[in-house]
């Protein structure tokens, strides 16, 4: 069973994505923010700095065409943005202490440049009218501090589960 926590976690994730977008958008004031949850992405980039680049790869490519074919219609644009960000995350994370700060601020730039290259092919294909400063805030803004909020609770659980998991899988390699 512990051989296939990572998975689990993944696919729980990547079906509570749509189930707390719908508590998106929120009026505050005769304002909409939208709030979009990122929680597998950001697990997945955990996975990559703690785990194993090329698992956290296949994952976002698998999870990134399932995202593709039952959110969006568009085949290809999660199931490219998902690994390149899992690899991005891998290769800065050489470069750098892998605490759990470090790692929670690499989720989070990730994170919002996931956003902006989403809204950028968006607006690109003509889906989304809004202007640079109404996507700063309305979207990406609430849609940061949201998920901020679920990397302060549960981001020291991923990293003590994927480290486990690594030493794991070491100790099974050297018998």
């Amino acid at each position: 069973m512990i051989r296939f926590l990572v998975i689990i976690i993944s696919v729980l994730l990547f079906y509570m994505e749509p189930i707390f977008g719908l508590f998106s958008p929120i009026e505050l004031q005769g304002d909409f923010y939208v709030l979009v949850p990122r929680f597998l992405i950001m697990y997945l980039i955990f996975v990559s700095i703690y785990y194993d680049r090329k698992r956290a790869m296949l994952y976002g490519l698998i999870f990134g065409l399932l995202y593709d074919v039952f959110f969006i219609d568009i085949i290809g644009l999660y199931s490219f943005i998902y690994p390149l960000m899992c690899l991005v995350a891998s290769l800065i994370a050489k470069y750098i202490h892998q605490h759990l700060l470090v790692a929670t601020i690499l989720t989070l730039v990730l994170v919002a440049l996931v956003e902006l290259l989403l809204f950028l092919f968006y607006t690109f294909i003509g889906i989304k009218s809004m202007t640079y400063t109404e996507f700063f805030q309305f979207n990406l803004i609430p849609t940061m501090i949201a998920n901020l909020v679920f990397i302060l609770m549960f981001g020291w659980g991923f990293k003590y589960i994927l480290l486990n998991r690594f030493k794991q899988k070491a100790l099974l390699l050297q018998k």
